[in-house]
């Protein structure tokens, strides 16, 4: 076969200009040679076929070359600091070599200037006869400018060289001694650039002007645009005054592409420098410009883009200057550009930077404004809102050309298209603005319709304060210049009201105010509308609440309290930074200076007084009064609310709860009904009426919010519990109308979400750092990092007498560090006890108990003991937990030369250490934010060894923090604004300490007793384990518990628990009823499981602050970030969408080395990105594999490998291929060689069948159709069919270490684990009986019958009795118990013996509540748990399983193992590229798709394997690819039909002949994929 895995090879277009080969016009080597002006004549587009001599060794080579690089920069720092004892003889050979070389150079320097100096007198003082002699000298000259270098030249020399070669430049005769002068002229400028002004004061610039403006020589007027090119670098003026431009775009459709984009580069380098007095010249090229904007060529429209965007620049304060660029077309062809449905893709900033002058253009001319509404902008803008990531709506310090980005661009065009209420400017422009929209209302209208329903998804969407407010400022100038008519039609189907409840909880007084005005607009045009909307949404109550703070306290809903406001919470971002004030963001017709913007247009008390203003015109007495201003439904709803609480609570105080459970029936089905009913609900209704409250109480029965719940309080109320869960599910879960198509749990889990998006005020906090810096932390490891350190004094509380004060200096701490890895830094400085310095700090680093030295954080820390450094050090500390073997940081000798640097040495030492910092550093964070919810403060190992507690501004500080995200929390409960990123890193924080008192030893029992739920509850949680975390004594630590986002946050739980548990509780409650006598036949006890999709619980604005949070700069580890966002993703998980939590996932495990890069520029698949470059940054580590022996090289390389932090790539023995093709196989191999029948590990269907059972019999694989599922093992057994258990444990846990490094390389795999695997090896979770259908469908339903039979024969002896007989009714399936003739063994593993007592051999009625048990407990808990903790240490020994706790059963198999089948046949030409010879339209092409969608299954998987290596696609699909699947046409020497497809599975590269026939390319196509396997060889 073809060589499988090898690397596709750089198209010369995408390499940097100064790799790719010179033209002929352009041989010498430029200094210059970035210039995007250059010509080349290679073919950007070389044949695949005439580079694939070489192995897949293209990541691989890369990663050496760039090791090696390190390599050698680390030699010459250590030859620097004189490391080598033979130092001194290499400075010596170095100074003699470079005093070679010095002296070389000057002996050259002064030939070339003879030589110049005899060239000048040749050229003086030969006459217009002597052509020969004029060529000769000037051959000459242009061969010594090509060699000689810039010391040769003298400002002189160029004087005397610049007229005679602008004379002969204007030679009219000879074309071939204008060409060698104006190429001597070229290398001129590249040699010497000074010469440019010097060439210009000769006149230079008019004559090759002259050239272009009438071409007679092709090859003249090519080198004249050289010339110009380069001269245009340093005398831009001189080329404008000289019209430079219109020279080169005269007859710019006479040349090549290459040279084109020279004469543009030309037009470019003058635009840029565009003189201040504002002259014509330039906007006579104007209409050449614009038609260059219809070209294909990318480089070549974008040169175009970037003069018009300087032009537009230049002359935005001239209004008729505008109005002629736009007769000229500039705008239909920015606009077309601008579209997502062009043909041509620019760059990011260039995008961006034409939409800036769109802006600029509809601010200052009304035919701009009156053009781009003809041309349907808000269409296109409305597209570009649509799919732009909006968490890169973000204000940044990182201008691009002037210009915001791309989402602030949009908005401030959005704005400059309607007219400004301001008229202190150019009052005729918002005039003229607002007769066009008054006689032209239609396109009004339709702009409006475009626009607004997505800025108010995006402002609800969480976007940040700034693209908020330009939002409403857009929104607010909709509705004030829409008629009333137009206007109710534009607001027909959008919730305005619900809308601007919402942005009144924001605490940012410009947003307020705004908000406000459009309410003031929209009840002058629409009161008798609007009125009771506003009253329906709470929007009344919340302007009441700015004027009357009391009663914001009676509300529920979050309204704000008085008129008192900082920077809003919901965005602290430091908006200071970036704006000065809102008030200038968006403004588009005026220049503001500094000083101006730091003023605020708005009054002081604007907001009151608009809200008063609004109150006393529009809000009667009546409305304002709190009962007689409720809707009907709240009233209800408040009602039904207060009966159940008052239920419950009763219920709670007396033994008659059974009593009551019709009650609780009947009236949660009324509130269902009226929750699901046809009468809308809205979100204020929902949680100003307290619903939310009482449902909570009534499924925790009462337990909800208690501090402390001891074992026999749960236990005894337990029963309660699960009855009520069972009773409400049974609500939801089942359609509450015939014709209703949502669930009543779905509509529930809608209005929950709309409300937990109104009252959730979590702060996305970002720094806004324009450029990350390398920085020395002395606190806690002594190391570089690569942020900003944050300036710490530490002092000793004044009462405070057994501690040393170590207050002398200013010490710099790692942000991101835990308070357990300071303490573990100062104690050795403050405590007393110690009398031997040395001996106390090992003491202290044994003394120590915190997270950061306990638990497998990481397996490269084992083995590693403390550098015993002297104690007064300040740089002295102990070394990081997780820390790479391989790191230069990992021996003694070089940590202590890392402690002994200044902190400017430790800053410049060099790319490792910063990069091993930087794997060490999430894991201290991590530990600092770890959540403790399952013991008490008392009972933790954690807090029993504080030794200090430390206090910032007299307030004590939570150690689950990071120092960093204590100072943040500080002041978010404060309430003051965030201190700006450049106080909060330069300022000192002083931070108090004292010693720890010592805490009580707790017993083990008293922790058990304690701990939530007891260890006699867990054991009855067999039924439903979700219960086991549902009652967590502490929530999230930030929110106000009075408040509604506790209560929300918990009936979200509490639905997805019974959502995801729905089928044990519908079998619970079916099995119930057989019990009971209401079913008779077992086959009733199925249940049919309606799907909820787990994406209904996820919070999108949830999701989008994460996001933003995530992308910022600090957000290094999870320890820079709020603690909202790891408590949430800690207990409420699936509010944030699948691929944020991919982000998460890799931040916090692996660090910010293999957090996944950002999105790629209009990226809108949606899918996460593909896992196989995530790893880049990390070092690359080869591995030769032997194919006949997968397992035992799997062994090696974990053996070797899987503690340390490297990409492992796979070689195979006697192969030439490696990369990414053959790694994946691997990985895809050794999958294969663990579902082998001969290793003991999984439990087989013996119920398949016999075509399946076949099939995969013949292969040697298990067969397990739902999945693999450990195979249970006697502890009592060692041997079973000559299978050791000890190499079955063995197979564990190298399992454990492939998947987990899989995972981190991202690796896709090929292991079909069973749900309840993934449940209970990797998230932990309890089995209980019902899980067992999940991988063994016929011994679960089996399994579930027995037990329906056990509580129907208990349920009757309860009722009638023990000593009655009930024979009739024991029956399985019309047979007795006994005539079953079963065993106290395991079936299918007669070995496995239940039961050790004499008395059990055969099952009866009696006993068969025990077998059950024994028999449930064997599969899924006792005789398989050794082989789930091996797997779970294995795993661990690459990095901590806890982290995927966060992810569904579902999603862990996406992220494992990639996408089953994601082959959506309309998609497949959008991911696939077509290139060398074919299109999506080439025969050859049709017919791959036809075949590609005809395949089966396993074809899939075989053709997938062939072209890349693995059977499986990433997470994603098709679409996730990357390098994008690639199809090229493959040059075959002969007979193409004879010929076989080929592949380079490093780049997804398919090679494929063009066969004669449909069925010749099927039948060359299946042999290729299933004969080809195995190998990786040369084509």
């Amino acid at each position: 076969m073809g060589n499988r895995g090898q690397k596709r090879p750089e198209s010369v277009e995408e390499l940097p200009a100064d790799k790719r080969a010179c033209s002929s016009l352009e041989f010498r080597p430029s200094s210059s040679s970035n210039s995007p002006g250059q010509t080349h004549t290679n073919s950007p587009n070389l044949a695949p076929e005439s580079q694939d001599g070489g192995h897949d060794g293209g990541e691989m080579d890369t990663s050496s070359s760039a090791s090696g690089s390190v390599r050698s920069e680390e030699a010459e720092k250590d030859s620097a600091y004189g490391s080598c004892d033979s130092d001194d003889l290499a400075d010596g050979e170095l100074r003699f070599n470079r005093d070679i070389l010095r002296d070389f150079q000057r002996r050259r320097s002064s030939g070339d200037q003879a030589k110049f100096k005899k060239i000048l007198v040749t050229l003086t003082e030969a006459d217009e006869v002597d052509v020969s002699g004029v060529l000769a000298a000037l051959t000459e000259l242009c061969e010594v400018l090509s060699f000689c270098t810039e010391s040769s030249l003298s400002s002189l020399t160029v004087d005397s060289l610049a007229p005679v070669l602008v004379k002969h430049a204007k030679h009219e005769s000879n074309p071939d001694i204008m060409l060698l002068a104006i190429r001597a002229i070229t290398y001129l400028c590249d040699v010497f650039p000074r010469s440019s002004g010097l060439l210009s004061r000769h006149g230079v610039v008019p004559a090759l002007c002259e050239r272009l403006m009438a071409i007679e020589y092709l090859d003249v007027a090519e080198q004249c645009l050289q010339a110009l090119e380069k001269i245009s670098r340093d005398q831009p003026l001189a080329c404008l005054q000289s019209g430079a431009i219109m020279a080169v775009l005269n007859y710019i459709d006479f040349f090549s592409t290459t040279v084109q984009r020279v004469a543009l580069s030309t037009v470019v380098n003058i635009c840029k420098k565009l003189p201040s007095e504002c002259t014509a010249p330039f906007m006579l090229a104007v209409p050449s410009l614009c038609n260059l904007l219809q070209y294909e060529d990318r480089q070549l429209v974008e040169n175009v883009a970037i003069c018009l965007i300087k032009i537009v620049e230049r002359v935005r304060t001239y209004p008729e200057m505008l109005n002629e660029l736009c007769k000229h077309g500039l705008i239909q062809q920015a606009t077309h550009l601008i579209d997502l449905n062009s043909r041509t893709t620019l760059s990011q900033p260039i995008y961006t930077g034409l939409i800036g002058s769109l802006v600029k253009l509809a601010s200052g001319s009304v035919v701009a404004v009156r053009t781009l509404f003809e041309l349907n902008i808000s269409s296109i803008l409305k597209d570009i809102l649509s799919t732009y990531d909006l968490s890169h709506g973000i204000p940044s310090v990182n201008m691009v050309d002037g210009h915001c980005n791309q989402v602030c661009e949009v908005l401030k065009l959005l704005n400059a298209l309607l007219p400004t209420s301001a008229r202190d400017q150019d009052v005729q422009m918002v005039l003229d603005k607002e007769s066009f929209l008054a006689n032209q209302p239609d396109l009004l209208q339709k702009f409006g319709n475009d626009i607004l329903p997505i800025l108010m998804q995006v402002v609800s969407s969480g976007a940040n304060l700034y693209v908020c407010y330009g939002c409403l400022s857009i929104i607010n100038k909709l509705v004030y210049f829409s008629k009333s008519d137009n206007l109710l039609e534009l607001l027909n189907n959008t919730n305005i009201s619900s809308f601007l409840a919402g942005v009144f909880t924001r605490k940012e007084h410009h947003v307020l105010i705004i908000a406000l005005q459009i309410v003031e607009t929209l009840l002058q045009k629409l009161s008798d509308t609007f009125s009771n909307s506003f009253i329906k949404e709470g929007v009344f109550f919340a302007v009441d609440a700015l004027l009357t703070p009391e009663k914001c306290s009676q509300l529920k809903f979050p309204v704000l309290s008085g008129t008192h406001f900082s920077i809003d919470s919901n965005q602290r971002h430091a908006a200071k930074e970036v704006f000065r004030c809102l008030c200038y963001a968006f403004d588009n017709d005026q220049f503001s200076s500094a000083s101006e913007m730091e003023n605020c247009k708005l009054e002081k008390d604007s907001v009151h007084n608009l809200a008063k203003h609004i109150r006393t015109k529009y809000l009667t007495t009546e409305l304002l009064n709190s009962e007689k201003g409720l809707t009907d439904i709240l009233q209800k709803l408040r009602t039904f609310s207060a009966a159940l609480t008052d239920l419950v609570d009763m219920s709670l105080h007396d033994d008659t709860s059974a009593q009551h459970e019709e009650k609780y029936y009947c009236m949660l089905h009324q509130i269902i009904t009226i929750l699901n009913g046809k009468e809308p609900i809205s979100t204020f209704e929902f949680i100003e009426s307290g619903i939310v409250k009482s449902l909570v109480n009534y499924l925790s029965n009462g337990l909800y919010m208690r501090e402390k719940v001891g074992s026999q309080g749960v236990s005894s109320h337990y029963d309660n519990v699960e009855k009520r869960f069972e009773v409400f599910g049974g609500l939801l879960l089942s359609l509450s109308e015939p014709l209703s198509e949502d669930l009543p749990l779905s509509v529930l889990i809608q209005k929950l979400q709309h409300a937990l998006s109104s009252v959730e005020n979590f702060p996305v906090i970002l720094s806004h750092a324009s450029k990350q810096r390398n920085s020395f932390a002395t606190v806690p490891n002594g190391r570089c990092v690569s942020h900003p350190c944050l300036k710490v004094r530490f002092t000793k509380e004044e009462v405070e007498t057994s501690l040393y004060d170590y207050s002398e200096d200013v010490l710099t701490v790692d942000p991101f560090s835990s308070l357990d890895a300071i303490e573990g830094f100062l104690w050795r400085k403050v405590s007393i006890k110690r009398t031997e310095p040395t001996n106390s700090v090992f003491q202290a680093s044994h003394d120590m108990k915190g997270p950061i030295f306990q638990g497998p954080l990481d397996a490269g820390s084992q083995g590693k003991s403390p550098d015993l450094m002297e104690s007064e050090s300040m740089s002295s500390e102990f070394p990081e937990v997780q820390e790479d073997k391989d790191s230069s940081q990992s021996t003694p000798e070089s940590a202590s030369n890392l402690r002994e640097m200044t902190p400017g040495e430790a800053t410049s030492s060099g790319e490792t250490q910063t990069v091993s910092a930087e794997q060490e550093q999430h894991v201290s964070s991590e530990a600092g934010v770890k959540m403790k919810t399952q013991c008490p403060e008392s009972c933790s190992g954690e807090d029993a060894s504080v030794k200090l507690l430390f206090y910032l501004e007299g307030q004590q500080l939570n150690r689950e923090l990071t120092m960093y995200q204590a100072i943040i929390q500080q002041q978010i409960e404060a309430e003051h604004e965030i201190i700006p990123s450049g106080k909060l890193w330069g300022q000192v924080h002083t931070l108090t300490y004292r010693a720890a008192v010592e805490p009580k030893q707790t017993h083990p029992q008293e922790c058990l007793q304690n701990s939530p739920v007891s260890a006699k509850v867990g054991t009855h949680l067999q039924q439903a384990p979700f219960f086991s975390n549902i009652f967590v004594p502490e929530l999230v630590a930030e929110l106000d518990k009075s408040g509604p986002t506790y209560d929300i946050l918990f009936l979200l739980k509490s639905l997805e628990g019974m959502n995801k548990f729905k089928f044990h509780l519908m079998s619970r409650e079916r099995t119930k009823a057989f019990a009971e006598g209401r079913i008779d036949n077992l086959d009733n006890l199925k249940v049919a499981v309606p799907v909820i999709p787990e994406n209904e619980f996820v919070n999108s604005k949830l999701t989008e602050k994460l996001e933003q949070q995530m992308r910022d700069p600090l957000a290094v580890s999870i320890g820079g970030m709020p603690l909202w966002c790891n408590q949430l993703m800690a207990l409420y998980p699936f509010l944030f969408g699948f691929e944020a939590r991919c982000k998460y996932f890799r931040l916090a495990a692996f660090g910010p080395l293999q957090a996944q890069p950002h999105s790629s520029f209009h990226n809108t698949s949606g899918a996460p990105s593909d896992r196989r470059h995530n790893a880049g940054s990390l070092p690359r580590k080869k591995f030769l594999v032997c194919r006949d022996r997968i397992l035992d090289s799997a062994a090696q390389m974990m053996n070797l490998h899987a503690c340390q932090k490297v990409v492992l790539e796979v070689e195979y023995n006697e192969e030439v291929g490696t990369g990414l093709g053959p790694t994946l196989e691997f990985y895809t191999l050794v999958c294969h060689e663990f579902q082998k029948t001969g290793l003991g590990m999984w439990r087989e269907d013996y119920t398949s069948s016999t075509s399946c059972k076949s099939l995969q019999a013949g292969s040697g694989m298990v067969v397990s159709p739902s999945g693999l599922f450990p195979r249970p093992w006697s502890s009592t057994l060692s041997t079973s069919n000559g299978i050791e258990f000890s190499d079955v444990t063995k197979q564990f846990v190298l399992l454990g270490q492939v998947v987990a490094k899989a995972l981190q390389d991202g690796r896709v795999l090929d292991l079909p684990f069973s749900k309840a695997f993934y449940k209970l090896a990797i998230l932990g979770q309890e089995l209980s009986v019902y899980d067992i259908q999940s991988f063994d469908p016929e011994l679960g339903r089996v399994l579930l019958e027995f037990q329906a039979l056990i509580d129907r024969k208990r349920y009757l002896e309860t009722v009638c009795g023990e000593k009655s007989t009930f024979d009739v009714d024991m029956c399985f399936r019309n047979t007795k118990i006994e005539d079953l003739y079963l065993d106290f063994t395991l079936p299918g593993y007669p070995e496995y013996v239940l039961t050790s007592g004499s008395d059990h051999k055969m099952v009866t009625m009696t006993n068969l509540e025990e077998y059950v048990s024994l028999l449930v407990d064997t599969t899924i808990n006792a005789g398989i748990s050794r082989q789930v903790e091996a797997f779970r240490s294995g795993f661990n020994q690459v990095f901590p399983i806890k982290h995927l706790q966060i992810f569904t059963e579902e999603e862990l198999e996406k992220l494992l193992c990639g996408e089953r089948d994601s082959w959506a046949c309309n998609g497949l030409l959008d991911h696939i590229k077509f290139d060398h010879g074919y299109t999506a339209s080439s025969p050859p092409i049709i017919n791959l798709l036809e075949i590609v969608q005809e395949f089966d299954h396993e074809q899939r998987r075989a053709f997938l394997q062939f072209v890349t290596g693995a059977p499986r696609l990433p997470p994603g699909g098709l679409a996730s690819l990357n390098p994008k699947l690639t199809i090229v046409r493959k040059h075959c020497s002969k007979w193409a039909d004879a010929d076989l497809p080929s592949v380079m599975t490093c780049a997804n590269y398919l090679k494929l002949p063009p066969y004669s026939s449909k069925e010749r390319m099927k039948e060359k196509l299946l042999y290729a994929i299933t004969e080809g396997q195995g190998s990786f060889h040369l084509s």
